[in-house]
């Protein structure tokens, strides 16, 4: 078995990460979209910040070139004219799918996390956007949930930005959560790695909103999670949406093989149930690493010796790499007994994965896509 040479042991719970309400250097907004409501919002929660109004968004991608880290310090305010609405990528040929669709209400992520598929994903267009229509995309969506009174819908918002990074300038969730908590046939989630929960407080999600964290052990979060909320962070803003209501969501994704990652990972478990009652638990998720290989060639760029190639990785039938096959069903599988035994009756699924591997890590044959995505709803 090759392990990767990571740290061995946590970093310090708040060592390296000063939980802040992310502030850009510059605000750039697109003509047409001076006087949207999420504009105004932005210009009085950012007094301090320039605003500069420009005759295309595209002129941010001259301010910052090829530089990733910079486009992330600035934010674009644009009014986005195609589909808010697709499905999600995992359901690509030959893995097994959740039956999932996807909204995009921003780009980019001002945290910097080095296997993020973004890198690549968002090269030619890095700088960080947010959209300032929502009510566009909502009624997109409306039209599709009427169209399909008799379906279930999970939907999340998380793929090409995290899906709270920036509420607290865009107070998207205001408009969010009321949308959904009024539709019997949509299910929301919202999936982020920060702490910051405080506008979806005060609102009623009718446990028809799930807020969801990707977590990882603490040695992982420290190399590969930069500008992150700690873990003990993301467990007390978990807390909070559950004492206001909502449902929560966890994602072992991606799964990081290191030295003491079994451990690692059955800490984090554990601390997961020491902190959530399970009812409040509406799905686990795992997923290995993986990466295209122009995301391969990007991270090597971008992080230099980067401890997240080091392992043993081959192609799969997506064309992504990931780790050697027994290693991932490895940790697959002592990661679902740890889940299991902590958080009972809490529906578990791996994502974009094959049947095959889904069957040797449950000794089951997978479940259809229509059957997964329902009984996941249904939670």
């Amino acid at each position: 078995m090759v392990r990767r040479n990571l740290v061995a042991v946590a970093a310090p719970a708040d060592a390296w990460y000063e939980p802040r309400v992310f502030t850009p250097d510059a605000v750039l907004v697109e003509r047409g979209a001076e006087e949207a409501p999420m504009t105004r919002r932005c210009r009085a929660r950012l007094p301090g910040v320039p605003f500069t109004v420009v005759a295309d968004r595209r002129a941010a991608r001259g301010r910052v070139g090829d530089d990733f880290a910079a486009a992330k310090r600035q934010l674009v305010l644009a009014v986005h004219r195609g589909s808010f609405l697709g499905y999600c990528p995992a359901g690509t040929r030959g893995l097994r799918c959740c039956n999932y669709l996807m909204m995009s209400f921003a780009t980019n992520c001002p945290m910097d996390c080095g296997y993020c598929f973004l890198q690549e994903y968002l090269a030619e267009n890095p700088p960080l956007t947010a959209y300032v229509n929502p009510e566009a995309a909502l009624a997109e969506l409306a039209a599709v949930l009427d169209r399909h009174t008799g379906r279930r819908f999970r939907i999340g918002t998380g793929e090409l930005a995290d899906s709270l990074a920036l509420d607290p300038l865009t107070d998207l969730s205001a408009d969010l959560v009321p949308f959904f908590a009024a539709r019997p046939n949509a299910l929301l989630e919202l999936k982020t790695k920060t702490d910051a929960v405080d506008g979806l407080l005060a609102l009623d999600p009718k446990d028809r909103v799930v807020v969801s964290w990707s977590l990882a052990p603490a040695a992982v979060v420290a190399i590969a999670e930069a500008g992150t909320a700690t873990v003990a962070a993301r467990l007390a803003a978990a807390r909070r949406v559950v004492a206001a209501g909502y449902k929560v969501g966890i994602h072992f994704d991606p799964m990081i093989e290191h030295a003491g990652w079994e451990e690692g990972y059955r800490d984090l478990v554990a601390a997961v149930a020491a902190a959530l009652p399970p009812a409040r638990v509406a799905w686990v998720s795992m997923g290995a690493l993986r990466f295209s290989s122009g995301l391969r060639a990007v991270v090597r760029r971008r992080f230099p010796g980067s401890r997240l190639l080091a392992g043993e990785q081959v192609p799969g039938p997506d064309g992504k790499w990931r780790d050697f096959r027994p290693l991932r069903v490895d940790m697959y599988r002592r990661i679902r007994s740890f889940v299991e035994a902590a958080l009972p009756d809490v529906p578990l699924y791996i994502c974009m994965e094959t049947p095959e591997v889904w069957e040797r890590v449950f000794d089951v044959p997978p479940p259809g896509e229509q059957a997964l995505g329902a009984r996941l709803a249904a939670r």
